[in-house]
């Protein structure tokens, strides 16, 4: 047994809360078997970690593909690109991730169905885990639709949805719809009975509509202040309306230009408990290229944000840890950008409720060590171990 000391947890705001030192101890296998507040014995077997964080991997909920494939375009001889994708994530420092299968045509999306529950088969320790499928659409908002494909986007029914997903019920985490349209109150309630979280997003809905998706049970937003009503001093929109509902998440895009940095900066400043950083990678994560299609749309690649040829963005290439770097140089708080990529996302899936949910018995490899430098106000991580 060992012990490492001197260590930090993230916080979801380190302005506001004393960050403590704490203890681990460790087994002959380098697996976390207690975590403890007090000094340790001088003469006990320690390494101190001059407050250095310790964090499990990220958790990304929205990421729609990487490696020049689309979530939302499979076939099964796509399998073994995915696993080269689930490697590309896990050296990126990302335990899991919610695949996203943007709006499609019913074919399109009960094949990537089929191919990711084949896929999620495969267990690999050493690799990025596939959780539930994160549907981004059909029931979308024609006015904030985005990049998504007009063409299939539906208004909300029972019918249409029991024909995309009937018969993978459990292999589908979370779905993101306009909680404003006719017959979406329907949706919630089916998703809600299925044990499937239901997100806001691609939405017109207005303040008050907004309040009643969450009574009605919507437990997230879909990339804050994107494809959505901003806030006005008269009209709140969805993001002045979750200010009153604490255990509803808020999931942002932390690359810059989905959201401007001191928006960002204000967002964490208002919701920082309720903030949890997505990549919305698109098919040229991981790659070089500088255009590519997606949905039979060219999209063209310029500093890591993704946008079709009339400029609307439609989503980025960057890590989800690339993320957390830059909210951390932003905001002036790296606990709590941590926080937001490793712990947040786990508490939007229910995953846990403390901090030692997610490391007592991880093994040290699969966690990690993150630590701000002054000088240049840059936040790196390393393997813990």
């Amino acid at each position: 047994m060992r012990w490492i000391t001197n260590i930090r947890f993230p916080l979801p705001s380190s302005h506001l809360h004393q960050e403590k030192s704490w203890n681990i101890c460790l087994d002959n296998a380098n697996i976390i078997r207690s975590i403890k507040p007090d000094r340790i014995d001088s003469n006990i077997d320690f390494s101190d970690w001059d407050r250095d964080w310790l964090s499990p991997m990220g958790v990304d909920l929205q990421i729609n593909g990487g490696l020049g494939i689309a979530f939302n375009d499979l076939s099964f001889q796509h399998l073994p690109k995915i696993f080269e994708i689930l490697d590309l994530l896990w050296n990126h420092g990302v335990e899991a991730i919610c695949p996203t299968v943007v709006t499609s045509s019913l074919g399109s999306l009960r094949n990537s169905l089929e191919v990711l529950k084949e896929a999620r088969k495969i267990e690999s320790r050493q690799s990025c885990k596939l959780l539930g499928a994160h549907l981004e659409g059909p029931f979308l908002s024609k006015k904030f639709h985005g990049a998504h494909d007009l063409g299939h986007i539906l208004e909300p029914s029972k019918l249409a949805l029991e024909q995309r997903i009937g018969g993978f019920e459990s292999e589908i985490a979370l779905v993101t719809l306009a909680p404003e349209l006719d017959g979406a109150s329907e949706i919630i309630e089916y998703l809600k009975r299925k044990k499937i979280l239901v997100s806001l997003g691609h939405s017109a809905a207005t303040a008050e509509e907004s309040e009643l998706a969450f009574a009605q049970g919507i437990s997230m937003i879909t990339h804050a202040f994107n494809a959505m009503n901003g806030i006005h001093h008269r009209s709140p929109g969805p993001i002045g309306q979750v200010m009153r509902h604490e255990k509803v998440m808020v999931g942002l895009i932390a690359d810059g230009v989905h959201v401007h940095p001191n928006i960002a900066f204000m967002l964490h400043k208002l919701l920082s408990k309720q903030i949890f950083l997505v990549s919305d990678a698109l098919p040229a994560y991981g790659t070089d290229q500088s255009e590519f299609f997606w949905n039979d749309k060219l999209l063209v690649v310029n500093e890591g944000a993704c946008r079709l040829k009339n400029g609307k963005l439609a989503g980025s290439t960057l890590s989800l840890l690339e993320g957390c770097k830059r909210l951390a140089k932003w905001t002036g708080d790296p606990s709590s950008a941590i926080w937001s990529a490793t712990i947040s996302p786990r508490y939007a899936l229910d995953q846990g409720k403390s901090i030692e949910d997610f490391l007592i018995g991880k093994p040290l490899r699969e966690l990690l060590r993150w630590r701000f430098q002054k000088d240049s106000t840059d936040l790196v991580w390393t393997r813990a171990e």
